[in-house]
C-alpha cells in the first residue's frame, strides 16, 4: 500500500509520536485552545484517529479568557514502566507533566517539573535510574534562544528540578535550534531537533556517548528542491522491537492551513539516522512525496470534520480558545449555543467560539441553525478565524433579525460590518462557505447564506502559531436567554 504526503493535512503542530506494541500515539501543540494537547492513535503512521486530550482545561486562571498563542507548546509523549508520560511546556509558567496508564482514559492533573518563563519543547529519556529532560528556550520570554539544556528528575517524574545545565549552543551551526527529542540507539544518546527557522530550516541530529555531551551534529533532512519548506519539528519512531525499521514524522508550515504532518522513511548509516530520500549517504535526505506504508495494515481511520450534533456530547474535533464553560452550550435537538454575555464588539477575544481545524485544500462547508434570538444584541454566526478573520451572522436589532457579513483583526477594537440584509424572518439559517486553494499557500473564502445571493470573498489568515479555524458561536451584549441550535456541520472536499 502506498501513501501520499502529507499524511495529516491538518494543523497538528509540533507532532511527537511513539510506538507501544502495535499502536502508535501522537500528541501535538494546542496553544490556548481547549481541551488541550490532542492525543491521536494509528496502527500504521498513515491513518490517524483522534482519541483524547491530555488537558480537559488549562489549569491557570488567565486561560479563562482568550490568550492567543500562549498555552501548551510542543509537548512530548513517552512510555516507561507501564505509564504514558506527556511533558507539556507553558512558556510563561514552566514545564509540567501528566501521566496515565490508559491514553484513552483520564490523564493525571499536571505537576511541575521546572517552574519559570521561557522554557519550551521538553522531552524525557530514562538512564542511570533517573529521568533526564532536554528542552529549548523561547527568546520572547527567556531573552535568548538557539541553546539546549537538560535537567534531572527521578524515574517517576515526581521531583521538580532546581537547576539545569546547557548542553548545546547552536548559534554557529544550527541557529534557532529548538524542539529537541531525546533518543538512545547503540552506544549513543541522540537529540533530533529542527534549526534554521520554521519556514526555512532543516532537521539536525546531535549525538554523544554522554547525556551532558559534548555533542557532534549532522544535518539529516532538508528541503532541497522539494516544496516542503522547513521541514520542521517532529519525531523519530521505531517500527519494531529489534530497532531495524524506522520512520520520521515532522510538520510543514503552510500558512492558513497551519502546520501539516508528513511521514518520511528513516534508516541508520554509520551511527547517524538519515531521513527522507538521499542519493548519497553522506548528505542530508529530502522529503518524499509518497512511500510504502511503514506497517502493512489498513484501518480506515480518519478525523472527520463533520458533526450531526446527535451524540449528546461535543465531538473531539471541537475546541474553544479559552476554558470551556458549561453555560455556553447544551444538547437538545442539536448543539444549542446560548447567547452568553460578551460586551465587546470584536469577535477577536470571544471565548465561546467552537472551532475546528481546516483539513482540506479545497472544500465547501455548511451548517444549519435554528434561530431563537430574543433580545437586541443576540447573535449567532459562522467564522473563518485567524489573525484576520471574517464571519457571517444573524443579529437581532430593533426587534428584528438581520443577516450580516463582517471582518476583524485580532487586537482590533471593533469589527467592520461589510453588508447587511433586509430583515430576515426565517426561523432557520444555513451558513455556507466555499474555499479554494491559491498559490502560494493562500485560501480564498467565499461566504453565502442559504437561499440568498448575499456573498463576500476573503482570504483566510493563520492565527498566532496556528492555522485558520472554522468556527460557530452565539453571543449577546446583554444578559439574554436567546440561543441558536445548530443541526449539523458538514465539510465536503472539492477536487479542483
Amino acid at each position: 500500500m502506498r501513501y501520499e504526503n502529507p499524511v495529516l493535512f491538518a494543523d497538528y503542530s509540533d507532532p511527537d509520536v511513539i510506538r507501544v506494541g502495535e499502536d502508535f500515539y501522537m500528541v501535538a501543540s494546542s496553544f490556548n485552545h481547549v481541551p488541550g494537547v490532542p492525543v491521536l492513535h494509528s496502527k500504521n503512521l498513515v491513518e490517524w484517529e483522534i482519541i483524547n486530550y491530555v488537558l480537559p482545561k488549562i489549569p491557570f486562571e488567565r486561560f479563562d479568557k482568550v490568550c492567543h498563542g500562549d498555552g501548551a507548546w510542543a509537548p512530548s509523549i513517552r512510555y516507561n514502566n507501564g505509564k504514558f508520560y506527556c511533558l507539556i511546556p507553558f512558556p510563561d509558567e514552566g514545564i509540567f507533566v501528566s501521566e496515565t496508564s490508559d491514553p484513552y482514559g483520564r490523564w493525571s492533573l499536571m505537576r511541575p517539573l521546572l517552574v519559570g518563563k521561557g522554557y519550551e519543547d521538553p522531552c524525557p529519556i530514562w538512564a542511570h535510574g533517573k529521568c533526564y529532560v532536554v528542552f529549548a528556550f523561547a527568546k520572547s520570554r527567556a531573552g535568548f534562544n538557539s541553546k539546549l539544556a537538560v535537567f534531572e528528575t527521578d524515574a517517576d517524574l515526581k521531583t521538580p528540578a532546581e537547576r539545569y545545565a546547557f548542553i548545546y549552543d547552536g548559534h554557529d551551526h544550527n541557529p534557532n535550534i529548538e524542539g529537541p527529542k531525546f533518543y538512545r540507539h547503540g552506544k549513543y544518546f541522540y537529540i533530533l531537533a529542527p534549526a534554521g527557522g520554521v519556514g526555512t530550516g532543516w532537521q539536525t541530529a546531535l549525538r554523544s556517548e554522554k547525556i551532558y555531551g559534548p555533542y557532534e551534529s549532522k544535518i539529516i533532512l532538508r528541503q532541497g528542491d522539494t516544496a516542503v519548506n522547513g521541514p520542521h519539528q517532529g519525531a523519530l519512531i521505531d517500527l519494531d522491537d529489534e530497532g531495524k525499521r524506522w520512520a520520521f514524522m515532522h510538520f510543514q508550515q503552510m500558512g492558513p492551513f497551519g502546520r501539516i504532518v508528513h511521514l518520511q522513511p528513516a534508516r541508520w548509516v554509520n551511527d547517524w539516522v538519515l531521513c527522507g530520500e538521499a542519493d548519497d549517504d553522506n548528505l542530508p535526505g529530502v522529503p518524499v512525496q509518497s512511500g510504502d506504508y511503514p506497517v502493512d495494515i489498513e484501518t480506515g481511520y480518519n478525523i472527520s470534520a463533520n458533526d450531526e450534533f446527535d451524540g449528546g456530547r461535543l465531538s473531539l474535533i471541537w475546541q474553544t480558545p479559552a476554558n470551556l464553560k458549561e453555560e455556553w452550550y447544551s444538547f437538545k435537538n442539536g448543539l444549542k449555543l446560548n447567547c452568553a454575555y460578551y460586551p465587546e464588539s470584536a469577535l477577536s477575544d470571544l471565548p465561546q467560539l467552537f472551532m475546528q481545524k481546516i483539513k482540506y485544500k479545497n472544500f465547501s462547508a455548511k451548517c444549519k441553525c435554528r434561530l431563537n434570538l430574543v433580545n437586541d444584541g443576540d447573535e449567532v454566526g459562522f467564522t473563518v478565524f485567524g489573525k484576520e478573520y471574517s464571519y457571517i451572522c444573524v443579529v437581532r436589532s430593533e426587534g428584528q433579525n438581520y443577516l450580516e457579513i463582517r471582518k476583524g483583526t485580532i487586537g482590533g477594537a471593533e469589527d467592520e460590518t461589510l453588508c447587511r440584509s433586509q430583515p430576515y424572518n426565517d426561523n432557520y439559517v444555513t451558513f455556507q462557505i466555499s474555499a479554494r486553494y491559491e498559490e502560494p499557500h493562500r485560501l480564498a473564502i467565499k461566504y453565502t447564506f442559504g437561499g440568498s445571493a448575499f456573498t463576500k470573498k476573503f482570504y483566510a489568515s493563520a492565527g498566532r502559531w496556528v492555522g485558520a479555524k472554522l468556527g460557530i458561536y452565539a453571543r449577546s451584549n446583554v444578559n439574554s436567554k436567546g440561543c441558536g441550535t445548530f443541526k449539523f456541520f458538514r465539510v465536503t472536499p472539492v477536487n479542483r
